[in-house]
């Protein structure tokens, strides 16, 4: 089986390893930056490609002796590399967190004959995948809440955070207005608002806010109450709405003195050296989503917790284990024909499939990714 890998970074690299672990595989790793793919090259079964994957014919090219690509290009990029997959007639799994309408593109998919899976990382992705599971254990659902943050293990001043992804994608999450679902209807919030504290056990006290993570979930699930919340260390959100307001994150050109640049390019220079995870660096990854409806008229609520760590071992940090694995384990499900669905697929619909969430469940639990699952009264507490 043939795999290819668009984007080779702290992701894409462990994406890359894990699938070329499989005997009979053949593993191809794609990226613009040689440094990212000098650290694959002395892996069995793992070829590399230098290639520029803002050009839609290069990612033509890159995929076309690939049973399964998995994308793992930043989001600005993320659609336009996802059509050129398509075009090439090829299955995918994406991981880009990407602004536009993902079901735009189910028609071409589906004339293809193709399977396309897209947010399929850690959230969205098995969030959604837990969720919708969840959902079809009820009877009728109620609600649907979801609190996810990536962060470092060691908080740093000024501000404390880490990522192993983009930070123009991180970025995005403070800028992009939020959608959620409430009393059947949906509603439009800023995103960094509605800020809680949520207490996480061996971690301590988080806070929570609005971002535009229900993504796909707002259309296909019937739901009457549904949100996402991202989590960071206390304070995040009033250093994050300060540079907002600022105008740092802008994507309109200003003049400074002389030259023309959006400021969202400039606060990414700067911040990236500041936010990224370096090798041996220790991360955590926080999850807990919390379904809540009826079984038997008796309202039930389902809770599963993730607290993932850094993996000191393989030296593969946490955010790349739970967003990496689900998209390496979702592209064997395709490979070995137990994913089937034609079409654009949300992480939904693998929820609502049991051999599958089956499949995914055990499969991060050999590697050390565990979701703990809570079933009780939803009266209890």
């Amino acid at each position: 089986m043939k795999f290819t890998i668009l984007g080779a970074g702290l992701v894409g690299g462990p994406m890359a390893k894990d699938l070329a672990a499989d005997k009979g595989t053949h593993v191809l790793a794609v990226d613009a930056d040689p440094q990212a793919l000098a650290r694959l090259r002395t892996v069995r079964r793992l070829r590399t490609l230098r290639a520029d994957l803002s050009d839609p014919a290069a990612v033509e090219r890159a995929v076309q002796g690939a049973d399964v690509v998995i994308s793992a290009v930043p989001g600005f990029l993320g659609f336009q590399t996802l059509d050129a997959i398509l075009k090439a007639g090829k299955n995918v799994v994406d991981i880009a967190f990407f602004p536009e309408d993902p079901f735009s593109l189910d028609r071409l998919a589906g004339r293809k004959g193709l399977i396309a899976i897209v947010d399929c990382g850690v959230a969205p992705g098995m969030s959604s995948i837990l969720a919708a599971h969840a959902l079809s254990q009820f009877d009728k659902t109620k609600s649907i809440t979801i609190y996810v943050g990536g962060l470092p293990e060691v908080r740093e001043w000024p501000y404390e955070y880490k990522a192993v992804f983009s930070p123009l994608d991180v970025i995005e999450e403070y800028v992009r207005p939020a959608r959620y679902v409430e009393n059947g209807r949906m509603v439009v919030r800023p995103a960094l608002s509605d800020p809680e504290f949520l207490n996480i056990p061996g971690i301590g006290t988080l806070e929570a806010f609005n971002t535009d993570g229900l993504r796909t979930m707002a259309k296909t699930l019937d739901v009457p109450n549904m949100k996402e919340k991202t989590l960071r260390y206390p304070g995040h959100i009033e250093k994050m709405a300060v540079l907002r307001e600022t105008g740092f994150f802008d994507t309109e050109e200003v003049d400074a003195k002389g030259l023309r640049i959006r400021p969202i390019d400039f606060t990414a220079a700067l911040l990236f050296p500041k936010w990224k995870l370096h090798p041996g660096e220790a991360d955590i990854t926080v999850m807990k989503i919390i379904i809540e409806g009826t079984r038997e008229r008796k309202p039930v609520r389902i809770t599963y917790d993730l607290l993932d760590r850094y993996d000191e071992r393989t030296g593969v940090h946490s955010m790349a284990r739970t967003t990496g694995y689900t998209a390496t384990l979702a592209a064997r499900m395709i490979a070995r024909g137990l994913y089937r669905r034609k079409g654009i697929s949300a992480p939904e619909h693998i929820g609502l499939e049991k051999r599958c969430v089956k499949y995914m469940r055990e499969g991060l639990a050999e590697r050390g990714v565990v979701y703990r699952e809570t079933v009780e009264s939803a009266q209890s507490s």
